[in-house]
């Protein structure tokens, strides 16, 4: 924006002094060159007059020497000619006799208007010694244009001076006032991408710029104070509910287990079923905590090697995988991706979907992690031989409580979606061929730049969870 506020008031103003400079510039000069011929045809007019008293009256040529000695001392060169155009006197210079000073002599005895002449950088003048219509003779004088030329040079030299003067200034005052409108709004776009980057205390500068930029700041700031306000509130609430939920649950669990040791056995069966109704619904407090975790997660991208951390989520879910008899393996044929996601965001969506495959997948099964790049992504693929999904319940599968046919909460995967979304990426489910359920997620890559530093394997601690989606 600011190039375009500069370009468009530095277009306008060389338009503005192109059509003053120039008009100006050509009046003055014209008028130079009236000015110019008129002078020269007043110097003629005087040798004229004096040439009359030599040519009418017959005086001695005193005088008319005197005035072409003059007109020669001045750098002129002049010609008197009588009725019958042959010349009478002249300067040693004889750039006033010749073809042109010939016409010019004949128009002159003829009473007709002249029109001069530039011969090689000299103007011509020509006027009648005595009357106009019958006169005695006429008078040729020839100037330099020199002196004009360099008056005219002169005048366009101080218009370009004047105009380039006005342009350099116009460029200032325009890249000043683009600055003084952009600079604030380029400061409040950073503002709100680190507001949206999950910086809440992040407020704009109302200071500086047009008032209307400053009202827009401090309507700006009212507006991330009001969301910091809401994100903190939702965060307490959440908190709350946590330690409010957990402990009555933990309370009830430890008196179900006092209960269940000292029961007989006609009772100990509607205890034990009391018991992991109580652990489900622990694991469903738990899911929603996560899933509300997740919803508020506004990451900051950072470096992460897809490679790495495939591989330590494989090794830290191998010895549940082989407790349940399950075959857990990690996939690298490909070049290592290096992708850009939140602080830890990769370990939780593979612990959700590794968690989700452990449980679904029969004795003897097999899950594999696979990642591979597709364009502008990277697709990591979580791949397991179990059952599957309904093509109704993966339409729903991403949503909470979603899927009907769920044995857990079905929070997983709606887990899942929000990290995957929130860090730009998409997700979605396939059929393994053979039988099976495929996870499918591209994830954006990280910008070369970030190649050499900054690139990480793993972040802070993650929160999972292990209910079931399937």
């Amino acid at each position: 924006m600011t190039r375009r506020i500069a370009w468009t008031l530095l277009a306008l103003t060389s338009v503005l002094l192109v059509l003053a400079v120039v008009p100006l510039a050509v009046s003055m000069t014209a008028r130079e060159r009236v000015a110019y011929r008129d002078n020269q045809r007043a110097a003629t007019r005087v040798i004229a007059a004096a040439s009359e008293e030599r040519l009418s009256d017959h005086k001695p040529a005193t005088a008319m020497r005197q005035e072409l000695d003059t007109a020669a001392r001045a750098g002129d060169c002049a010609a008197v000619y009588d009725a019958s155009a042959h010349l009478v006197a002249s300067t040693p210079c004889t750039a006033a006799q010749g073809e042109e000073a010939a016409e010019l002599v004949g128009r002159v005895l003829s009473g007709h208007e002249p029109e001069p002449p530039e011969n090689e950088g000299r103007l011509l003048a020509a006027e009648p010694a005595g009357e106009v219509r019958r006169p005695a003779g006429a008078v040729v004088l020839a100037r330099s244009a020199a002196p004009l030329d360099t008056r005219i040079a002169t005048i366009w030299g101080w218009s370009a001076a004047i105009g380039a003067a006005g342009l350099a200034a116009s460029v200032l005052l325009s890249f000043r006032l683009a600055r003084w409108v952009g600079r604030p709004l380029s400061t409040l776009d950073a503002s709100a991408r680190r507001l949206g980057e999950g910086e809440l205390d992040e407020r704009a500068d109302v200071g500086g710029g047009p008032p209307e930029v400053g009202r827009l700041a401090a309507t700006f700031n009212t507006m991330a104070a009001r969301t910091e306000a809401l994100v903190h509130g939702h965060r307490a609430v959440i908190a709350d509910v946590s330690h409010q939920l957990r402990t009555p649950l933990a309370a009830l669990r430890l008196r179900l287990d006092v209960l269940a040791a000292g029961a007989d056995d006609s009772t100990a069966a509607e205890v034990a079923a009391a018991q992991e109704e109580i652990a489900r619904l622990s694991r469903l407090v738990d899911g929603l905590l996560a899933v509300a975790r997740a919803e508020q997660a506004t990451p900051r991208p950072t470096a992460v090697r897809v490679a790495e951390v495939m591989a330590e989520r494989v090794a830290a879910w191998s010895p549940v995988a082989e407790e349940r008899g399950v075959q857990l393996s990690t996939v690298s044929a490909g070049p290592a991706l290096i992708v850009a996601l939140g602080a830890g965001h990769l370990e939780q969506i593979l612990d959700n979907l590794i968690a989700n495959a452990v449980e679904a997948v029969p004795a003897g099964g097999s899950i594999t992690l696979d990642h591979r790049a597709a364009g502008n992504a990277a697709r990591v693929l979580v791949r397991d031989d179990g059952p599957g999904m309904t093509a109704e319940a993966k339409a729903v599968a991403f949503r909470r409580f979603g899927n009907p046919e769920a044995r857990g909460s079905g929070l997983g995967l709606a887990i899942v979606h929000r990290l995957v979304t929130a860090n730009g990426g998409t997700a979605h489910l396939e059929d393994t061929p053979g039988g099976g359920l495929t996870v499918v997620l591209d994830l954006p890559l990280w910008p070369e730049r970030g190649h050499e530093r900054g690139v990480s394997s793993r972040s802070s601690p993650v929160e999972r969870t292990a209910d079931q989606d399937r």
